[in-house]
């Protein structure tokens, strides 16, 4: 546990971004300003802005806690997370900026006509977005456990109000300032610390991983179990207990762990004598050495794995609705383009740091790979490299970036799910008839931005509740699903909606139920507990590389079949797309 006061830290950062909130909210403003600020954003804050929400709790803690547990292979997330901007510059920053949707279902429906299509999309975007949210709950109920021995529920209900109120209230005018101020504090929290850890470091003598032993601890340590954990130990060691061990209470005593499983309750401390193996939890044997500084050694199907993982984060990239909707903010598609370059510099920066927090984690707290809460080693790292009043002044400042890591990307997920879900109640009021064409056409604002403020409600509290429930998983491990979904549904629709005349309504239609919703359940199988080996296991939790392909043929194939229900307007939607602004077929 960090010492000192780190809760104020926490508070800190909700208050300014509550009160960054309050700053962009503007009276009288039409629902364009509350969609995609009126499409006024420039290149420099749009960047920074989409840093902020991309830079995500898989950014900010998870990276650095795979490197800590697998070492060389995790390098590949910040690379694929950082390169797929490079895809989204070349093929759909500007084009998407042109089509003039608010949202991927409005892209939808404009370039294919479809009312169905539309509303799959919708589904997807809901899917992805609570799948996305869910790991950012996660990582702010780590957070505040870790920090302050806070309940697992303290850090998702923080989270969902303060974004609850800076989207219901603010829209995407307050969420671009939000997540704007929030990189460059995420930068400055991550980095900063880096300094003083590596100085540390080196005055410590520079310690390395032992190359040819499993991860052992440095000293005598003391390991606080904040949640149930079987474990299994390899070589007989004596311990000092207090709680309960393999379902008996301990009050301080030595306990001789003979290898084997052993369980300790929620609660549970452990202290383990300088130069013992550090246990690691039933199913996830711990990386060796030399197989943990090797890229492709010490796993199942490697190779596979790599290219499933790169398959998802550069294609996925181009599916995630709360990114694609910050294309639709810039004033036209040049500035799209500028913004995407704006983008991969400010990444490239940040993503730097995760991999040494990483390495140093690996040396200074081992125990986090008996826990399995890997993804705290961000937070430990300054107070116990560090150390004193500044290890705690530079503990405070990470715990700032973690909770602004949370919050930003939490705004822009529930800003996109919020944007759909209003708009297809109004699209289904209107479809009924609700009020008659003279409503319709004198349809007062104020009864829309309430729909979207109860929508943002609704997008916020769903997954919040999943949060509750689903508390083991690996943070990064469940974004790296999310980019599976995403590539694998809005990817294909996206390239082959914008470079492809042939595609027609049936074969998106068919595609995204198909290679998204079989990515979908490849996801669901993979959280409920799969298989744990072979190749049914890997296939499931990186299902990437197969499901992208199955998208792409369906859409395709179906298109082929179905060519003769090609859009009439699809020449017009193309020249849209691709016309420059100065043509003026592009809606402002």
């Amino acid at each position: 546990m960090i010492s000192g006061h780190p809760l104020v830290a926490v508070v800190l950062v909700c208050a300014a971004t509550a009160l960054f909130g309050v700053h962009g909210l503007r009276p009288g403003r039409a629902t364009s300003d509350f969609f995609v600020a009126s499409r006024t954003v420039s290149p420099m804050r749009n960047a920074a802005a989409i840093g902020g929400e991309y830079l995500s709790a898989a950014s900010f803690l998870g990276i650095a806690g795979l490197v800590l547990a697998f070492g060389a292979d995790m390098l590949w997330y910040g690379i694929g997370y950082t390169a797929g901007y490079l895809v989204l510059l070349a093929l759909v920053a500007a084009p998407l900026r042109r089509s003039g949707a608010y949202t991927l279902p409005d892209f939808a429906e404009v370039r294919l006509g479809s009312v169905r299509v539309r509303r799959l999309a919708a589904v997807m975007v809901v899917l992805i977005g609570w799948l996305y949210l869910l790991p950012q709950l996660q990582g702010a109920s780590l957070t505040l456990r870790t920090v302050s021995g806070a309940p697992l529920w303290a850090g998702p209900v923080t989270v969902t109000v303060v974004v609850v109120w800076v989207v219901a209230w603010g829209g995407m005018r307050s969420v671009t300032l939000v997540q704007a101020f929030q990189y460059w504090l995420k930068l400055t929290a991550i980095a900063l610390p880096v300094v003083f850890l590596l100085l540390a470091w080196r005055a410590d003598g520079a310690p390395w991983p032992d190359s040819d032993a499993p991860p052992r601890f440095r000293e005598t340590t003391t390991v606080s179990i904040r949640q149930p954990v079987e474990i299994r130990v390899t070589e007989p060691v004596v311990v000092t207990v207090r709680g309960h061990l393999d379902d008996r209470p301990y009050d301080g005593g030595q306990v001789l762990l003979t290898p084997g499983t052993h369980r300790f309750a929620d609660g549970a401390r452990a202290t383990f004598p300088a130069g013992a193996d550090v246990p690691h939890p039933v199913g996830t044997p711990p990386r060796e050495g030399r197989s943990w500084t090797l890229p492709l050694a010490g796993t199942e199907h490697p190779l596979y794995a790599t290219y499933s993982l790169l398959v998802a984060t550069l294609l996925g990239t181009m599916g995630l609705p709360h990114v694609l909707v910050r294309f639709h903010t810039s004033p036209d598609g040049p500035s799209a383009r500028r913004t995407t370059r704006n983008v991969l510099g400010l990444l490239s920066v940040f993503y730097l740091m995760p991999p040494l927090y990483g390495l140093l984690g690996r040396i200074y707290t081992p125990e986090l790979l008996m826990t399995g809460r890997t993804d705290a080693t961000v937070l430990l790292l300054p107070g116990r490299v560090v150390g004193g009043t500044l290890g705690t002044l530079l503990g405070a400042l990470v715990l700032a970036g973690a909770f602004a890591a949370f919050l930003s990307t939490a705004s822009g997920l529930t800003m996109s799910v919020a944007g759909v879900f209003a708009q297809e109640i109004e699209r289904g009021r209107a479809d009924r008839g609700r009020g008659g064409a003279r409503e319709a056409v004198a349809r007062p604002a104020r009864r829309e931005l309430l729909t979207l403020r109860l929508s943002g409600v609704t997008a916020a509290a769903v997954p919040c509740l999943l949060s509750l429930i689903a508390t083991h998983y690996s943070v990064a491990d469940v974004v790296g699903l999310a980019f599976a979904v995403a590539a694998s549904s809005f990817c294909p629709l996206l390239l082959l909606g914008i470079w492809w005349r042939g595609l027609t309504p049936q074969g998106a239609a068919a595609g995204l139920l198909v290679g998204g919703g079989t990515a979908m359940a490849a996801v669901v199988l993979t959280m409920a507990g799969g298989p744990d080996e072979g190749w049914a296991a890997i296939l499931l939790s990186r299902p990437a590389a197969w499901t992208v392909p199955l998208t792409f043929a369906v859409m395709v194939g179906v298109s082929y079949l179905t060519r003769r229900h090609i859009p009439e307007g699809a020449g017009r939607a193309l020249a849209r797309l691709h016309a420059p602004e100065s043509l003026g077929l592009s809606p402002r």
